[in-house]
């Protein structure tokens, strides 16, 4: 900041991620009306190949929305409504959580029994071959799931129960209205795009240290059109309180400080190599153990 002021300019709220996620909404509400007569093997092909990439895509809104991207600091809480709605087509109460969660995150990256983002002891023990990779891999979306319960247990919030209630009330709806294909496309959407899916890739590519010393990286490549520039991770744990769609712009005003940095220019490499490198496992992360105080959402 002290070489390139100009970015302060940057730290703003993103109005069109409020369009975005409105229209993103009533794709989904399209999408579970079209699928609720088709044949269980259409449901399933069009709950992977176009629910699963709106699913993961909403869950990275959730992630701009929880730095208060849509609405700005001034309005924090007009964010935490605004993700309880984005969240409605997951089908699964998230993002009041997430938000808590990754707040840590970025407070205390790494930080041991703090950031849920480190895998389990249980995790790098356990899956440590190519096989059993490939299966945590799949099964990444339970995982991210059960982790924060086993590691760092916060207690339920008002707005935790909220966005459990409203998301409970909707899938409710959906069943009433569409039936249970529509409701199982809205689910096992969730389930695949968190799971065995080119976007997942970003969640080893961020943080795995592929390289030592490196325990971030970026990822440059055509998948940040769907994932609101979430690659650009050097910069966003930089800059958190810029919105992705501004992050294109602080790399290149800051060129030399990420040009040279190691980098991604495909997800789907990224999973490949975690499976078939036999020196990356899920302990292939800093750890830290904290001194100090230490303040969680």
């Amino acid at each position: 900041l002290a070489k390139h002021p100009e970015i302060k300019a940057l730290m703003k709220p993103d109005h069109n991620l409020i369009w975005v996620v409105v229209l993103m909404v009533l794709a989904q509400l399209t999408a579970f009306y079209l699928v609720k007569d088709l044949d269980w093997k259409w449901v399933i092909f069009w709950a992977y190949v176009f629910g699963s990439c709106i699913s993961h895509s909403m869950t990275l809104a959730i992630h701009e929305i929880s730095h208060n991207s849509a609405f700005g600091h001034s309005k924090a809480m007009w964010n935490r409504w605004f993700g309880i709605f984005a969240n409605l087509p997951l089908g699964l109460p998230y993002s009041i959580s997430f938000k808590r969660y990754h707040m840590d995150h970025h407070r205390y990256l790494g930080g041991d029994g703090i950031d849920v983002d480190i895998p389990t002891n249980f995790e790098g023990w356990f899956f440590c071959t190519r096989f059993r990779k490939f299966i945590w891999i799949v099964l990444q979306p339970f995982f991210y799931a059960i982790r924060p319960l086993c590691i760092n247990p916060k207690p339920i919030t008002r707005l935790e129960i909220i966005n459990l209630l409203a998301q409970l009330s909707f899938d409710v709806v959906i069943y009433y209205l569409w039936g249970v294909k529509s409701t199982f496309y809205m689910l096992a959407g969730s389930v695949l795009g968190l799971g065995l899916h080119p976007i997942s890739g970003h969640f080893i590519a961020e943080h795995y240290m592929f390289l030592k010393g490196h325990e971030t990286y970026s990822y440059y490549g055509p998948l940040n059109l769907l994932t609101f520039n979430v690659g650009y991770h050097n910069e966003h744990h930089d800059f958190p309180s810029i919105p992705g769609k501004s992050l294109p712009l602080v790399k290149k005003i800051a060129a030399e400080y990420y040009d040279n940095l190691p980098q991604y220019n495909s997800w789907i490499k990224v999973l490949y190599d975690f499976v078939m490198d036999d020196t990356i496992s899920p302990y292939s992360r800093m750890k830290r153990q904290l001194k100090g105080e230490v303040k969680q959402d």
